[in-house]
């Protein structure tokens, strides 16, 4: 019953028969045909066909749990055969989002791209939900990340940690009386805002300032959240965005106050028209890691992957 597996996943992933037909380079009659032999072999419908999209049913979705399964199973021997021929093939299937595929991963995939040459590496952009997906369903091996995944089903591997701080514009009036808080980006580089002596600046300098924030379902604006609800401050959101970088460069260009990472303002080039300021709370601090599956096979090129962990 599933040795038509890749029809059924097809016409999932695609949600329309039409569709699934292009990328399997089959007619849809005979996918529709091949998907009905499946059906009548196990007994129950796998999709619904009266919606738009169509969707599965009950026994379609436990039908493609144990598919994933299945395929998880498969891409294990696969790479366990690529180890034997000692990293001269095989592929290393990574997911990140835009700012840590943009910032973090280049000089990591370069340096182990200059060892193992002819080991593909493909880079998958996305955000947490979806990467998530990605990596339960096999599809990735690793995901860099700084959400908490759930370490029953993931394995996670400490890559550096980082520090949140507020990014204010300049030409704000708020900093005249956060003067003595201000933080420069040499500042920021020298790691000046993690000693001891540097104090943090009263959130309530800034309490009817405008505020750009990421949105809910982020870590970004989770911690966000707990660090107002701890100060006590309501802010003023007059935009939420999706991207941290995005965030940033907006208030660079004057709209509002944001949230960003340390590691934002050291990777990317020096910006006059924002000052930052360090925040007194356990939750501005937040760990990297790189996850995979817990139950999938750890290839070499895996391993080795994670041993070119160094910022």
């Amino acid at each position: 019953m599933f040795s038509n597996k890749e029809y059924v996943y097809e016409v999932y992933k695609a949600k329309s028969f039409s569709k699934a037909a292009e990328k399997l380079f089959i007619t849809q009659p005979s996918l529709s045909l091949t998907i009905k032999k499946v059906e009548t072999q196990i007994g129950s419908q796998l999709f619904d066909r009266s919606t738009t999209p169509i969707r599965l049913t009950d026994c379609g979705e436990e039908y493609i749990r144990c598919v994933e399964k299945i395929m998880d199973i498969e891409n294990g021997f696969e790479t366990y055969l690529s180890d034997l021929s000692d990293l001269k093939s095989g592929t290393l299937a990574i997911g990140a989002s835009n700012f840590f595929a943009s910032y973090i991963l280049p000089p990591i995939i370069t340096k182990f791209k200059s060892k193992y040459p002819r080991v593909a590496v493909n880079l998958i952009e996305a955000n947490t939900v979806h990467l998530e997906k990605y990596l339960h369903a096999g599809e990735l091996d690793l995901i860099i990340d700084n959400y908490p995944f759930n370490e029953a089903i993931y394995q996670k591997h400490f890559f550096y940690q980082e520090q949140m701080i507020l990014a204010v514009p300049v030409k704000f009036h708020y900093n005249k009386n956060a003067k003595k808080y201000c933080l420069t980006t040499e500042d920021i580089v020298n790691n000046r805002h993690l000693h001891s002596s540097i104090p943090a600046v009263p959130l309530d300098k800034f309490e009817d300032a405008p505020f750009i924030l990421l949105r809910f379902g982020n870590d970004t604006r989770t911690r966000a959240d707990r660090i107002f609800e701890e100060h006590g401050i309501k802010p003023n959101i007059v935009l939420e965005l999706d991207q941290l970088a995005t965030a940033y460069h907006t208030a660079c260009n004057g709209m509002g106050i944001t949230l960003i990472s340390d590691t934002l303002v050291k990777e990317t080039l020096p910006d006059p028209r924002v000052v930052y300021y360090k925040i007194d709370s356990v939750h501005t601090v937040r760990n990297i890691y790189f996850y995979h599956k817990t139950s999938k096979y750890i290839t070499r090129a895996m391993k080795e992957f994670l041993n070119s962990m160094q910022m």
